[in-house]
């Protein structure tokens, strides 16, 4: 698959994660609740493995780039900044998350995010196409329970569920924006530092956003379950290494 054509795919597949509120609609808020923890639980051990054994190794070997981990570091004071200054945070809650003060912040923070995922996305499909679809599996894996929490403030706010809805979506779709212009802006020394600096961001966001949403849970089953699926993402993001690199 040529790319830019593979670049689009991805961005677009980002961008339908946007939709996500509508199986709001059709299933129960305690069925929701536990799809949403299985997913913050896959998404927190994808993006460690994913950060540390793919996106670093391919930073500092496969480009050369020595200063991929001092970029990374960078990457995660970024990320806390963001989230300490702009209450940019990433709520996992089905019901009401009472970080968001406004519903206006919700929408231009994800607006935000999703254009510098799809630069991140680009700038991993220019490098190589494992790249591109292992940070895209790491991104999407993320972005269903944060899309989750950002539909429910949108309700907490006023918003009906169709409108919540559509503006959940047009705030996703930014990504398909910040796709193309990663990869007709991203000049080549710029690629390695990006996927350095979204490796650290992952770091930050499974460290200090998903594991401690997993911490709250005190019922024995869940916890065990929860951590299953840790390590389960975990294996995911090494198998995939194993199968594209040997």
């Amino acid at each position: 698959m040529d790319g830019f054509i593979a670049t689009m795919v991805a961005v677009v597949l980002d961008s339908l994660v946007g939709l996500v509120g509508i199986f709001s609609i059709y299933v129960s808020e305690e069925r929701l609740e536990k799809i949403v923890h299985t997913l913050v639980a896959f998404a927190a051990g994808a993006m460690l493995a994913g950060a540390l054994v793919h996106m670093l190794p391919k930073a500092m070997l496969a480009l050369h780039y020595k200063w991929a981990g001092e970029v990374a570091i960078l990457g995660f004071m970024t990320f806390f900044a963001l989230e300490r200054g702009l209450h940019w945070h990433h709520c996992h809650e089905t019901r009401a998350c009472e970080v968001h003060p406004v519903t206006t912040l919700t929408i231009i923070g994800d607006a935000i995010h999703n254009i510098i995922d799809g630069l991140v996305i680009a700038a991993a499909f220019l490098t190589d196409a494992a790249t591109g679809w292992i940070t895209t599996a790491m991104i999407i894996g993320h972005e269903v329970p944060q899309e989750l929490g950002n539909f429910s403030v949108l309700l907490y706010g006023g918003y009906s569920k169709r409108r919540a809805i559509l503006w959940t979506f047009f705030s996703q779709a930014t990504c398909i924006l910040g796709g193309v212009i990663g990869w007709f802006f991203t000049p080549d020394w710029l690629r390695a530092p990006m996927i350095s600096f979204a490796a650290g961001g992952f770091l930050y966001i499974a460290a200090s956003d998903l594991i401690p949403e997993l911490h709250k849970d005190r019922d024995l089953h869940r916890v065990v379950k929860n951590t299953i699926w840790l390590v389960i993402g975990i294996l995911f993001m090494i198998g995939i290494k194993m199968a594209v690199h040997g």
